[in-house]
């Protein structure tokens, strides 16, 4: 299969902390891949290399086969243009109608005039199951699970190739992470997208990942599917999911 991602022998430390210690990962195709760990193990780190916004002490990432380690600038900004982002927080701007925020980046970015800006994030936020009288309305108006997906519709508007989420669950009541986690396969399905995702969530994992990634001591322990880590013999990964709460197989 062929991989979207690729991450070889990855390090990054912050002064005496060693954070990665040659992190290997790999990331399919069109398919979706979940990152867990405990808190401090690397995961934000991981991610934020991945964007580039931490250059590695050393080894590889390439995407689409292209090493990105070290790329210029301009280079790299044009390859990200492959990613699609939604954050923890959601981080809508609360000054601006939801219509607004999802266009944002077409009309600052892509510099497209508003009107049609406009009519194309209704349809996305048609697509996340959002109808246009929720176009007019601010952020503070919407739910905790309403703000995922307009800040979904903003990460798709752009038409991505990959999708990150970091702890898109984060926050939410049990139905509404159910709801957003629905969402998040149904996305990956519908338009074919990559999806890396960061989370706690074991529910979460259990729902939208094809593959599953534990990170501990700065390295992959265990890469599985979901249903193979409920019954890995790994000590390190039968603690986490113990104290997340899982019920574990023999």
């Amino acid at each position: 299969m062929t991989n979207k991602i690729e991450v070889r022998g990855l390090r990054k430390a912050f002064g005496a902390k060693l954070v990665l210690d040659g992190l290997d990962l790999d990331v399919p195709v069109g398919e979706s891949v979940v990152i867990i760990g405990g808190s401090g193990t690397g995961k934000s780190v991981l991610l934020k290399c991945i964007l580039g916004l931490i250059r590695p002490d050393a080894g590889s990432i390439r995407i689409d086969g292209e090493e990105v380690v070290g790329l210029p600038p301009k280079q790299r900004d044009k390859l990200m243009l492959k990613f699609g982002m939604l954050f923890q927080g959601g981080a809508l701007f609360d000054s601006l109608r939801v219509w607004q925020n999802v266009a944002f980046g077409l009309i600052y970015g892509r510099g497209m005039d508003a009107r049609g800006a406009k009519d194309i994030a209704l349809k996305k936020l048609a697509a996340v199951g959002l109808g246009a009288e929720a176009a007019t309305l601010r952020p503070s108006e919407l739910s905790g699970g309403m703000q995922k997906r307009v800040a979904l519709a903003r990460a798709l508007v752009l038409e991505p190739q990959i999708l990150v989420y970091d702890e898109p669950t984060s926050g939410l009541d049990p139905v509404s992470s159910r709801l957003v986690d629905d969402l998040i396969s149904e996305t990956s399905a519908k338009f074919g997208v990559t999806s890396v995702v960061i989370t706690h969530d074991m529910a979460s994992v259990m729902k939208i990942g094809h593959h599953v990634n534990m990170l501990a001591k700065g390295k992959i322990e265990i890469s599985c599917t979901p249903d193979e880590i409920l019954r890995a013999e790994n000590p390190i990964v039968r603690d986490f999911l113990a104290a997340s709460g899982v019920k574990l197989g023999g």
